[in-house]
């Protein structure tokens, strides 16, 4: 829901960003958090995008007001729903998956390599070689957030001149990305969670025997997250059992 913002003077005002929304993370232009200089937190004010809402029975302020923003496809919840059944966004970085970012990068030589998960407005990096500290990078389309919305590897082999990317704050930014390969991460029932990735900033090409690698790779992060979902399950219905049992 959104709640009133009270500005002297005026009546019936309300910021028309619901609570959830009000403080959200902006990245610096090379994208990455946690650099010097990094733009972290977004603050709404009293003057931002405050609409005047005329409060009566008949069009009272709820949170059908505010549908355009809260809205998500079908489709697409059901996708973040599989993606956080396996609780791994928002975790300490697990060895199997940083071994598999590890495996990535030698594969392709790159000093950067992934394991990520794309979530609703950000893409959190469950394994990261090559970027030491950095766990979440934005959602802009061109990467990542490209890859899950496909079957098959996807290739960018310049960034700086392939339309996918060119305004991606990655490719402009600091970082300089050019070269850009994933395998998306897709679940035993179809859904697809995120990317195994690996990095360059020159141009590069990739041989197909790379690229069915990279399929691997993702095949057995999902291999993996299925082993997790199986012990988060068999935790559930231990605890249910003694619940039960007291």
């Amino acid at each position: 829901m959104s709640l009133p913002l009270h500005t002297p003077g005026t009546a019936d005002c309300f910021c028309d960003i619901p609570i959830r929304y009000r403080y959200r993370r902006i990245w610096w232009r090379a994208g990455i958090a946690g650099r010097p200089g990094a733009v972290t937190r977004l603050t709404v004010t009293t003057n931002d995008r405050c609409v005047r809402v005329p409060m009566t029975n008949s069009n009272p302020a709820s949170n059908s007001a505010y549908q355009y923003l809260d809205a998500v496809d079908p489709a697409e919840q059901a996708r973040l729903d599989a993606v956080r059944r396996y609780r791994l966004v928002d975790q300490p970085v697990e060895d199997a998956y940083d071994r598999i970012a590890f495996v990535a990068g030698a594969i392709f030589d790159t000093p950067i390599a992934t394991v990520s998960l794309v979530e609703q407005d950000r893409v959190w990096l469950a394994a990261c070689q090559g970027l030491p500290g950095v766990r979440e990078v934005g959602k802009e389309p061109g990467l990542c957030a490209s890859v899950i919305a496909q079957d098959g590897v996807y290739v960018i082999n310049n960034a700086a001149v392939d339309p996918r990317t060119l305004d991606h704050p990655l490719v402009r930014g600091e970082l300089g990305l050019r070269f850009y390969a994933a395998a998306p991460i897709r679940t035993h029932d179809g859904y697809r969670l995120g990317t195994v990735n690996v990095i360059d900033n020159r141009p590069r090409e990739a041989t197909q025997r790379q690229l069915t690698a990279l399929e691997y790779l993702a095949s057995m992060v999902s291999d993996e997250l299925e082993l997790r979902l199986m012990v988060i399950r068999s935790a559930a219905a231990e605890q249910r059992m003694r619940e039960t049992v007291t």
